[in-house]
């Protein structure tokens, strides 16, 4: 699958749609093809305070358990409530239905510290 080039990417291998003031927050395909067969996923409540690089969920998969670290600061306005009864949808749908929350960013230039898709898929290759 190619890396969706409207979307910015964390080192951690998260991506992240701005739209509107808000920040949908997923996995990338890569992370989710290396973690292997999702199980479970641990994510925040609504109105949590999340804050660049801190932990804010977990993934867990047959292989592992992964944190997931926070690309940028802000409050959490929505979660994917699916991904509870469905952690499949990560392996099967990472950037479309596998999104696994929206935040309220704190501060805007946060997003100029992120990487692009083509920046993004060279770390990957490299």
């Amino acid at each position: 699958m190619a890396t969706p080039k409207e979307f910015k990417y964390s080192e951690d291998h998260e991506w992240i749609k701005f739209e509107d003031g808000k920040a949908t927050i997923g996995i990338t395909e890569f992370a989710q093809s290396e973690l292997g067969d999702i199980v479970f996923v641990e994510l925040p409540a609504e109105g949590d305070e999340i804050t660049t690089g801190e932990s804010f969920g977990s993934v867990e998969s047959v292989k592992t358990v992964s944190e997931l670290y926070a690309p940028l600061s802000g409050t959490v306005v929505e979660i994917n409530e699916e991904l509870e009864d469905s952690p499949e949808l990560v392996n099967e749908s990472p950037y479309e239905e596998a999104w696994m929350i929206v935040i309220e960013l704190s501060d805007e230039s946060q997003l100029d510290k992120l990487m692009d898709a083509d920046a993004y898929d060279e770390m990957v290759d490299a």
